[in-house]
């Protein structure tokens, strides 16, 4: 609902999970000019996959949904960050649950920027006397 995340369904019954902004990117450089030839696969192509169950149903996948960010919904992720429903062909019906990621503080990331610039510039001090 909210475009975060894609949910796949394949043929062999895998589900995976990938972030949706990271799959937008651009080819074109020029006039129909590709980046790269279409034929070799590129790092920038492949989408960050965030939940992989290979075979979780052993079947074709015929149906994917995420759980709505409705209350009850939010009820049912409890502490983690999407919930996917996949359905196969013999009707089995599995819910994959994505935890939640992990990431810094801005005001730790700063701290940690402004921590390198020091140390380098006393890094300079000590090998060039007179640097600054």
């Amino acid at each position: 609902d909210s475009g975060t995340f894609l949910g796949l369904g394949t043929v062999t019954g895998s589900v995976a999970i990938h972030i949706a902004f990271s799959l937008q990117v651009s080819r074109d450089v020029g006039v129909g000019q590709p980046r790269w030839p279409l034929s070799r696969p590129s790092p920038l192509l492949s989408p960050q996959r965030l939940y992989y169950v290979k075979e979780a149903h052993g079947i074709v996948v015929t149906d994917v949904a995420f759980v709505p960010e409705s209350r009850p919904g939010r009820e049912l992720l409890g502490g983690h960050e999407a919930a996917l429903l996949s359905v196969a062909v013999d009707s089995r019906c599995k819910v994959h649950l994505l935890p939640t990621r992990r990431s810094l503080p801005v005001w730790l990331l700063l701290l940690l920027c402004a921590g390198l610039i020091v140390a380098t510039i006393l890094l300079l001090q000590l090998a060039f006397p007179g640097f600054l």
